[in-house]
């Protein structure tokens, strides 16, 4: 079925709450201990002590309680979905959120009841999202089928044992389809010990990372596909659910989904949930950055206009890492020095479209970059000419190869000082609206003192 947009996976930052109820406290402040275990969200009303917050684009008045279609007892809620350009919002979803933690340590599933008033494919339900952008053990089915009829759906909790703090309780979203809305109900949403889910398979997306000392990297689509009541069910999460290790750990170590790089060489971080080894794994590349930074420019400020530097003042960048490159970009600080860190390159888009730089009373451009490895090193420039548009008709371009060999030259394992006269860019019949910097290379790359002078 066609979607009209895509719901993110995993959605946060609170703008409203709605039907909040009573809220349980202890006496001094702190929170009760022990922590209730109570598994109900909502079944005729919102549990005490629970309430929605719609997310952040979303239709905030979605939900309402229906005392007229129901699945049992007196009541349910009814979420309605936006068609395509209402103004109200793009999309219906929320979090069900606890005032106070509970302990769910006791539960394998959330489990809910639901019909929609036509055939669809629900975007998202699931479970531990707290709606604070800061919850680690968020769990999800996604694209789940509805139908008009009342029918059971299952949750699995990847590893009940995490839960046993947790405020996050349910949490839905969906958005129109073929560009129409309409109504879903949920009913009887709790969390139970249903003891119909087996077979556990966590997997982990394999990949190759190169990175360097200091570096955070982040552990991606983890998710496990359990047996419920003999049917696979898939069950995207959060890489908290997972605990770590790693192969070397004076390379880099690994909790709560994200790695720590600390030293170079490689490793291998693998994942487990519970004493079920995951399927996949990430492999790091660490490179030491350089022990110094690179010379200090000694143009006369006057003369610059500088994209990245702490001698001149910079321009504005729109970003250092476009949309449409194949590179991952990081900052980082050598004795003082901005300097920015290009890993898995193979080329990054630096774009600073809001504010077209005019060249024209330049002579050169100066990068100063350190390449631990690969021998070439690539620089294009691009202007979109006086319409200021990508492919209008007037656009320039040109692409510059640098190694050992050229002047000036690039040296792997070195700080190379690249002052490249703009006059090299032979092709580049413009320089008044300057609008990307293209920056080509393999695997890993320090850059600083990024400026155009006279």
């Amino acid at each position: 079925m066609m979607r009209s947009h895509p719901i993110p996976p995993v959605i946060a930052a609170a703008v409203l709450m709605v039907f909040a109820s009573g809220c349980e406290r202890s006496t001094d402040g702190l929170r009760p201990f022990p922590l209730s275990t109570d598994p109900t969200v909502f079944t005729d009303a919102f549990d005490s002590g629970v309430q929605f917050q719609a997310f952040s684009g979303s239709k905030l008045d979605a939900l309402s309680i229906d005392s007229i279609e129901r699945h049992n007892g007196t009541a349910s809620l009814k979420l309605t979905v936006p068609p395509v350009g209402d103004p109200s919002g793009s999309y219906a979803g929320g979090a069900f959120v606890a005032n106070v933690n509970r302990d769910l340590s006791g539960y394998d599933a959330v489990t809910f009841w639901a019909r929609a008033s036509q055939a669809i494919t629900f975007d998202v339900a699931g479970l531990g999202n707290d709606n604070t952008g800061t919850s680690r053990f968020t769990a999800q089915r996604n694209a789940i089928p509805m139908t008009t009829t009342w029918t059971r759906y299952v949750v699995p909790i990847p590893l009940p044992a995490r839960l046993n703090s947790e405020r996050g309780l349910f949490f839905v979203a969906e958005g129109p389809e073929n560009g129409m809305g309409f109504d879903v109900w949920f009913d009887d949403i709790q969390f139970e010990k249903t003891n119909a889910i087996s077979n556990p398979r966590p997997a982990m997306a394999s990949r190759t990372v190169n990175s360097f000392v200091g570096a955070s990297v982040a552990i991606a689509n983890t998710q496990t596909t359990f047996n419920v009541s003999g049917t696979d069910l898939i069950v995207g999460h959060l890489p908290s659910y997972f605990d770590f290790s790693s192969s070397n750990s004076s390379v880099a170590v690994a909790r709560n989904g994200v790695i720590q790089v600390i030293g170079a060489g490689s490793t291998m971080v693998t994942g487990q949930l519970g004493t079920t080894a995951a399927t996949g794994s990430v492999t790091i590349n660490a490179t030491a950055p350089p022990a110094t930074p690179a010379a200090t420019p000694t143009v006369p400020a006057p003369s610059v206009i500088s994209l990245l530097s702490r001698v001149y003042p910079s321009v504005p960048v729109d970003t250092w890492s476009a949309t449409w490159d194949l590179a991952d970009v990081s900052d980082l600080q050598i004795a003082g020095n901005p300097t920015k860190v290009y890993t898995n390159l193979v080329y990054a888009g630096v774009e600073f479209i809001t504010h077209t730089i005019n060249a024209n009373q330049m002579t050169a451009i100066h990068l100063d970059v350190f390449q631990p490895s690969g021998t070439t090193f690539k620089v294009k420039l691009v202007d979109f000419g006086a319409n200021n548009v990508y492919g209008g008709g007037d656009d320039a371009e040109q692409e510059l190869t640098f190694n050992s060999g050229t002047t000036p030259a690039l040296i792997p394992g070195t700080w190379s000082a690249l002052e490249i006269p703009l006059a090299n860019f032979t092709n580049l019949t413009s320089r008044a609206n300057l609008a990307q910097l293209v920056l080509s290379g393999a695997g890993t790359a320090f850059v600083e003192n990024v400026y155009f002078h006279e």
